[in-house]
């Protein structure tokens, strides 16, 4: 009987411990399918931020690609404003002038100068208004003030720059004179 019994035992043992196997294969299954589908989620997770973080990039470099067509002339076009205030310039010391072949070179120089302005309006340059206009601090650059009856307060009275936009953006403001009645 003795032998039955550790027999029993060690029968109940196996069985105990082969019952225990099965839930730890059980239990070790569940968590492995769990742990798949946590990486699974994390994989899905991690795939969407990318997609996301692609979206975000194509954005940034379709806007900078926009800017740079717009206004990567800016420098040049800056550079090219010198030489228009100088066509300026010398139409303001010799259109006064009473010799005809000097008249005719005003008309040159002039004709020269609009047809230049013209060229670098086509790539997106604009005067900015001054003279007779309200002084704009975001387009316009006070030089001084004086006194004028018959003008409005403020009101551009005398510009001696001219101010230019390109696509919209200010690349140089006008200088002007305003009027300061008190």
């Amino acid at each position: 009987m003795e032998n039955e019994n550790v027999e029993t035992n060690e029968e109940l043992n196996n069985k105990n411990v082969e019952d225990n196997v099965e839930e730890l294969n059980a239990s070790q299954t569940k968590e492995d399918a769990s742990e798949e589908k946590t990486e699974e989620e994390s994989f899905k997770d991690k795939y969407f931020y990318i997609a996301a973080e692609m979206q975000n990039m194509q954005r940034r470099f379709d806007k900078e690609k926009e800017n740079l067509l717009k206004y990567g002339s800016e420098k040049i076009l800056r550079d090219m404003l010198d030489v228009v205030d100088n066509f300026e310039r010398t139409l303001g010391f010799i259109e006064a002038d009473e010799d005809e072949k000097v008249k005719n070179i005003a008309i040159g120089i002039d004709m020269i100068a609009k047809q230049f302005v013209e060229a670098l309006g086509k790539h997106g340059l604009k005067k900015v208004e001054a003279l007779g206009e309200i002084f704009d601090p975001n387009f316009h650059e006070a030089l001084a003030q004086q006194p004028a009856d018959d003008k409005k307060e403020m009101e551009i009275i005398q510009v001696h720059q001219t101010g230019y936009t390109l696509n919209d953006r200010l690349i140089r403001p006008a200088k002007v004179v305003v009027v300061k009645n008190s």
